[in-house]
């Protein structure tokens, strides 16, 4: 065993280290060579002094040659060594020195933008997650369902605040485009919001019909107290169209007006921006005067549910709440309720002339016919049918009303419960129709500021059971003033009879004829059609009849009518003979 002997060490009296003389370190044997000193003070920390456990040489160091010695290769040398830098590393950490001079700012394309939209950039994502595997996974994961709760969260609070139309493919058209049909013109409804025209006020040429009182106990009505909806099959209301009626048609051969409409064909065109679903006006121009009409069985008839809603109805033809069934409810709804609310005592106020479509004998709904004419030009006039439902002395002044009625289908498309929200959010309630049924309701307050009503009342009526269509109550009556509820529901008057000024005088350029105004099903614009002067008369189809087979019109006098049953009579008879 080969023993280790120790040499001589000399004594420095002065300090630590070897002597400073030269004597003394060249007297010490196998003195090793680059032992690296330096002072050292009491703070300092000493690491290690030599280490023999290295290797000697490293061969796979460039430029170094097999069995040479490179001086780094010394026991005491570590320059290569990171241990010091470590410690070094741990002593500078717990010292941080303030750098008080100018920075230059240099552009860093890696660096993340603040913005406010940096939380849920997906592209940034990355720079906010830990490093490690495993809980980088697990971090993405609880920020998909951070991210997933929130949407959903927001999707169920109020999912107007994204207002997208629905998907218009599953709506069809009013009346049906026949070949024949010469496209003259469409129109955009984006032109008709920068339309302005100012009109005097109107003057009443004649008021037909009569009226009956208003039941004030209605509007002290909740859904608490509520009443159930009564029907009216004895009453005959009317929808008559413009040139069949008879009082403008006299008016009409006075030359009193240019221009021939109803309030329901007015209120079309004036509230058409806010229309989704399709309707058509046939227009008729006789002359010099222009004749604005519907068809029989239109779609003006009937009343629109949910048509600016954002929750589609079911496409079902034989559905309850498709929009057929829904139109036809509401329009039998809106006639019972207009009844209902009347005092019934045989209390009325009569007018000028009597209801012009009533028979004798017959029992007809109380309505008031008011005529009114409206100056458009110097030499245009403009004469409309309107009509008042009931009527009220308030302060000893006679005012007009007009009766709407809104239906409560299915709370679930609505997302609001009438009977839990009437009392205590009335406001939510009437938002969230103006939401789902605004060109409705932007309908209801033209005709009514076409007729000159004083109030008009909106009645909330609900189905007893979500799929009970046929029995409803009345849950709420509310009154406004027109023009309040106009400015209330942005409705601008100017902006409605610029609508019809500019439909007016797109008419008058054409050549005596008959026309359709239809508008379109998928897109917010409306057409104009040149259509054939038998168009919708007697029940007009794509392929007309033969002449002898089309069905005649009927006679007005009774010797026609027998004439026309004996020839029918004969018909059938000649028919069963040649099948016998």
């Amino acid at each position: 065993m080969v023993g280790f002997e120790v040499g001589p060490v000399p004594f420095n009296p002065d300090g630590w280290g070897p002597p400073d003389t030269p004597a003394a370190t060249l007297s010490v044997p196998n003195h090793p060579s680059n032992v690296p000193f330096a002072p050292f003070s009491r703070s300092d920390k000493l690491g290690r002094i030599a280490d023999w456990t290295r290797a000697l040489s490293n061969p796979g160091r460039p430029g170094s040659k097999q069995g040479a010695h490179h001086p780094a290769d010394s026991a005491f040398d570590f320059s290569g060594d990171d241990s010091f830098a470590t410690l070094a590393a741990d002593e500078d950490s717990s010292f941080r020195l303030v750098d008080t001079s100018a920075k230059s700012h240099h552009y860093n394309p890696n660096r993340p933008k603040f913005n406010p939209r940096w939380r849920f950039n997906a592209h940034n994502a990355r720079s906010q997650l830990p490093q490690r595997r495993d809980e980088e996974v697990e971090a993405r994961k609880r920020e998909a369902e951070k991210e997933r709760a929130r949407r959903d969260r927001l999707y169920h609070q109020n999912r107007s605040q994204m207002p997208q139309r629905r998907e218009s493919s599953v709506f069809k058209s009013s009346v049906d485009i026949q070949p024949e049909w010469n496209m003259l013109d469409q129109i955009p409804f984006s032109t008709f919001s920068k339309l302005s025209f100012s009109v005097p006020e109107p003057e009443d040429l004649l008021i037909c019909g009569g009226l009956e009182f208003y039941d004030r106990s209605y509007d002290r009505i909740t859904p608490k107290n509520c009443r159930a909806l009564e029907r009216f099959k004895s009453r005959n209301f009317f929808k008559v169209t413009t040139t069949d009626d008879p009082v403008i048609r006299r008016l009409a051969n006075e030359d009193k007006a240019t221009v021939f409409a109803t309030d329901t064909i007015l209120s079309t065109l004036m509230c058409a921006p806010r229309s989704v679903y399709s309707w058509d006006i046939v227009v008729q121009r006789v002359g010099n005067k222009l004749f604005f009409d519907k068809r029989d069985g239109s779609q003006l008839d009937l009343l629109s549910v949910h048509e600016t809603s954002q929750e589609p109805l079911p496409d079902v033809k034989d559905d309850i709440n498709s929009i057929h069934s829904l139109s036809v409810e509401a329009a039998y709804i809106n006639q019972n309720f207009s009844q209902q609310v009347l005092i019934r005592d045989g209390n009325k106020v009569a007018f000028e002339e009597p209801n012009p479509f009533a028979g004798e004998g017959e029992e007809v709904a109380p309505v008031g016919y008011r005529y009114r004419r409206w100056k458009l030009d110097d030499d245009m006039y403009l004469v409309s049918r309107c009509e008042v439902h009931s009527v009220l002395d308030i302060n000893n002044q006679r005012s007009f009303l007009t009766l709407n009625a809104l239906n409560e289908f299915d709370p679930k498309y609505s997302g609001v419960d009438w009977r839990q929200k009437l009392e205590t959010q009335r406001g939510a309630v009437l938002a969230t129709e103006l939401k789902n049924n605004a060109n409705k309701l932007a309908k209801w307050t033209a005709q009514a500021l076409l007729a000159g009503a004083d109030m008009m009342k909106l009645g909330y009526v609900s189905r007893v059971h979500p799929r009970d269509h046929f029995n409803h109550v009345i849950l709420a009556v509310v009154g406004y003033k027109p023009r309040d509820f106009a400015t209330q529901i942005n409705l601008n008057t100017s902006n409605m009879w610029g609508i019809v000024k500019s439909i007016v005088d797109l008419c008058m350029k054409l050549k005596e004829g008959k026309y359709v105004l239809v508008k379109d099903p998928s897109k917010p614009q409306v057409r104009i059609y040149d259509v054939p002067q038998d168009a919708f008369d007697n029940d007009y189809v794509e392929e007309p009849l033969a002449e002898e087979d089309q069905v005649q019109p009927p006679a007005e006098d009774a010797d026609a009518e027998e004439a026309n049953a004996s020839i029918n009579d004969v018909e059938n008879k000649e028919t069963k003979d040649e099948a016998a």
